[in-house]
């Protein structure tokens, strides 16, 4: 994760003249293996609101999406941003953090997501950085972070000045919810999935059983097999969290290789997400799930650590099954 300017000053900055009644909306930009991270400091509203009814995480999702979802399109489509842009509101304040050194929403093109490995990583140097952290130690802080799905720590590099790579988190608890699912896929026929939780509900299969390459195909085809996977599953089988409800939807489809087996080797993988987004990262909430799938069938072992490979932008993420 690189943050792309100094925090010094961002508050004191100078706007442009604009209308009283417009909403001026300041943003650090980073980004995790290629995959971007527009992050919103801070929104006075959503913090507000957090005081006033102590909503929950997942509570204060969906009243973003009713009251706000304005600021969720003017930063993540055009012309702002763009068809692969994800981004992360910050919300502070005891009510929101409980206990945490800040608590964040998700926002990508089509919605709201209830974890992103992949923001996870960035928002743990932004916490160090940006000074919300007391007291960062030497040579790793861990970073609490309190997101939709659960609390999540992050921990980060930190030199006694600013942070550094490699950071790492420790995820919720992620779980298989289904394996060896037969889905029958317009257009392609009976496929064979699996379905985890690593913050989040993903598909898996192999890109080979839709007839494409995960490593060699043309994103475009890979991205309209994922989403036919996608329809199919959420048509055909029902997601079930057992903490809540809102927890219970599919995010998205992940192709892989079909390299499950333990290896030293890195597995490759695509993730299609949302309204037919690409995250151009291995994906962290998807390693997380996968992992989990792997552990379950007896693929990995405690402690085996697994390389990921983004087909798309060919960075890697490595991640174990810890417990």
């Amino acid at each position: 994760a690189m943050a792309a300017e100094s925090g010094q000053g961002i508050s004191e900055r100078r706007l442009p003249p604009r209308s009283p009644s417009g909403l001026a909306v300041q943003t650090v930009e980073m980004h995790t293996g290629g995959e971007p991270l527009r992050i919103v400091p801070r929104l006075e509203a959503a913090e507000a609101a957090v005081a006033a009814g102590q909503l929950s995480l997942l509570s204060l999702r969906r009243e973003m999406a009713a009251t706000w979802d304005h600021v969720r399109r003017a930063l993540m489509h055009e012309p702002r941003g763009h068809a692969g842009m994800y981004g992360a509101v910050v919300v502070r304040g005891e009510a929101a953090a409980e206990g945490a050194h800040l608590a964040a929403l998700f926002l990508h093109g089509a919605g709201y997501s209830t974890m992103c490995g992949h923001a996870v990583l960035a928002l743990g140097r932004f916490a160090l950085d940006y000074g919300l952290v007391a007291a960062p130690s030497c040579p790793e802080t861990a970073v609490r972070l309190r997101c939709p799905c659960g609390p999540i720590t992050a921990f980060v590099p930190w030199d006694g000045h600013r942070s550094g790579n490699p950071v790492r988190f420790h995820s919720v608890p992620a779980f298989a919810a289904a394996t060896d699912l037969a889905i029958d896929v317009p257009g392609h026929g009976k496929v064979v999935v699996d379905i985890g939780y690593g913050g989040t509900f993903y598909a898996f299969l192999s890109a080979e059983q839709l007839g494409l390459n995960v490593c060699s195909s043309k994103t475009r085809d890979l991205v309209n097999a994922a989403s036919a996977v996608t329809e199919a599953v959420k048509k055909q089988f029902k997601l079930h969290h057992p903490e809540s409800k809102d927890l219970a939807f599919l995010y998205g489809t992940i192709l892989t290789d079909g390299k499950d087996a333990f290896s030293e080797e890195p597995t490759t993988n695509i993730c299609v997400f949302a309204d037919e987004q690409v995250d151009r990262s291995p994906t962290g909430s998807g390693v997380t799930a996968r992992i989990a799938l792997q552990y379950h069938k007896g693929l990995i072992q405690l402690n085996q650590t697994r390389t990921f490979r983004s087909s798309t932008a060919g960075s890697l993420f490595t991640g174990k099954a810890v417990q």
